[in-house]
């Protein structure tokens, strides 16, 4: 995969502001916009079931999160899901806390027979418990692991048929072929709430730019850990409410030549 391709993804989103259509929890929705518009792109938080097919139709990608989890949202999902693949629009599923409980874990799985995802974004408990192995999970955390991180992602990536992006202190990124590894980002990106919720809807920005969906995920984390980097070099010293708002203004000030400067990654 060329560097400088994927640097370049950043001037095609900013030219054509994708709309990417979220339907996401309650928690990060508001962080969630604002980090779009910062990239370039258009949000839209459209949750009502009367509505999403509409909206979906409209949007260049889109994003369900599992969050905060209700039936009302669950069946907007579904609508979505739906819709999105009628219409050759790319999916991104982040199945946040999948095997805390039994709901949430039964509804993803169900969303998953019905809905053909182009994207799965999670950390390694929930990839694993998304296709039945047993990693510790508390609440919508991760807990203690000790599987192989790269074989959970290329096993899941081809029982599901979707690229599978595991992230964690090293990224993992798969579409069961291929494998990639990406090494940008800061620890503070954890002591953010909705960092991880906000990755997925880039991806889903960076996937109705670039129709290679293991260049769209790779240009995607590359991005937002050398934005992460970025703002932790000017507001690290000052706790974590100033890194996330330093984080949301280098998503806006990032460039192409500083994507291709300091990416960090490499197939594996």
């Amino acid at each position: 995969m060329d560097k400088e391709k994927t640097s370049k993804l950043i001037n095609k989103i900013r030219g054509n502001k994708p709309l990417i259509h979220n339907i996401t929890n309650i928690v990060v929705a508001n962080f969630t916009a604002n980090g779009l518009l910062a990239l370039g792109a258009k949000p839209v938080m459209a949750s009502a079931p009367e509505e999403v097919a509409e909206m979906t139709k409209a949007a260049d990608a889109l994003v369900l999160n599992m969050g905060t989890l209700n039936r009302e949202h669950l069946k907007a999902m579904f609508i979505s899901g739906k819709t999105a693949n009628e219409n050759g629009i790319p999916v991104v599923l982040d199945p946040v806390g999948v095997g805390a409980t039994q709901f949430r874990t039964e509804s993803t799985q169900q969303l998953l027979r019905e809905v053909n995802v182009n994207f799965i974004r999670g950390n390694a408990a929930e990839i694993a418990n998304l296709i039945g192995q047993q990693w510790e999970i508390k609440g919508v955390e991760a807990g203690k692991t000790g599987g192989n991180i790269i074989e959970l992602a290329n096993k899941a990536a081809k029982k599901i048929q979707a690229t599978m992006i595991i992230t964690g202190k090293e990224d993992t990124i798969t579409d069961g072929a291929s494998t990639f590894k990406v090494c940008n980002g800061h620890p503070l990106l954890t002591k953010v709430t909705g960092a991880g919720c906000l990755l997925s809807t880039v991806i889903g920005a960076f996937a109705a730019v670039e129709g290679n969906s293991l260049h769209a995920a790779v240009a995607a984390l590359t991005t937002y850990g050398i934005a992460a980097e970025l703002a932790a070099s000017k507001a690290a010293e000052l706790g974590p409410g100033s890194f996330q708002i330093e984080f949301i203004n280098q998503l806006a000030l990032i460039n192409s030549t500083q994507i291709e400067q300091h990416s960090q990654f490499e197939r594996i």
